[in-house]
């Protein structure tokens, strides 16, 4: 849509801009934000594994602080705590989890209200086009024409038109990004399932 005829919309349709706009950008930083969080597990876990095979824990913590992404501070958490023993361990690497799960899902809501709130705004800006379409024609009364009402019909039309505009990517957008942190997520129960058992499998190591 050109601005020309976005301005025929009124002010609904800037409104809805702005929404766009705020959609993009929770989009775009989502997007980079879970780019960085998923990592390769299984060649990670294994450079982990190595290390602690050598007794070297700082190594390993060391390997964790430098790699970005929940699934390296799950696997830093149960190292720290490997002499709790498996049930300490597990109970660590829980309330670990539930502090990165709402990291993850951190402004999904904003997205999703503006999926579900666009159409309604739109319907907002039509309902406005029609009252003023009727307002016209009470104002003019028998003089009324289809030019005199020819704004109204804009508005209402354009309004309903970027509402859909705006919601359809914005929904495509959401779910993209759901099943991004459903992966994630399971990444993080595998490679918490995976270090839990190799810090309590291995011999006892004296504490680095």
């Amino acid at each position: 849509m050109s601005i020309s005829l976005l301005s025929n919309g009124g002010p609904v349709v800037w409104i809805l801009l702005i929404a766009g706009a705020v959609a993009l950008a929770v989009f775009v930083e989502r997007w980079l934000y879970y780019h960085r969080a998923q990592i390769n597990s299984t060649e990670f876990l294994n450079g982990v594994r190595n290390v602690l095979k050598r007794d070297n824990v700082v190594e390993a913590v060391s390997i964790c602080d430098a790699t970005p992404g929940p699934i390296a501070r799950l696997v830093k958490v149960a190292i720290l705590n490997r002499e709790r023993g498996r049930d300490g361990v597990r109970e660590s690497l829980e309330e670990a989890g539930l502090l990165e799960v709402p990291r993850l899902e951190e402004r999904l809501n904003l997205l999703a209200t503006i999926t579900q709130i666009a159409p309604l705004i739109g319907l907002l800006g039509t309902v406005f086009g029609f009252i003023k379409i009727f307002r016209d024609m009470q104002e003019a009364g028998a003089f009324a024409t289809t030019g005199l009402m020819a704004e109204g019909i804009w508005q209402a039309l354009i309004c309903t038109a970027a509402g859909l505009a705006l919601a359809i990517p914005s929904y495509a957008a959401y779910n993209y990004l759901v099943n991004r942190v459903n992966s994630i997520v399971l990444d993080m129960e595998k490679s918490a399932t995976d270090i839990l058992n190799l810090v309590t499998t291995e011999p006892d190591r004296p504490q680095a």
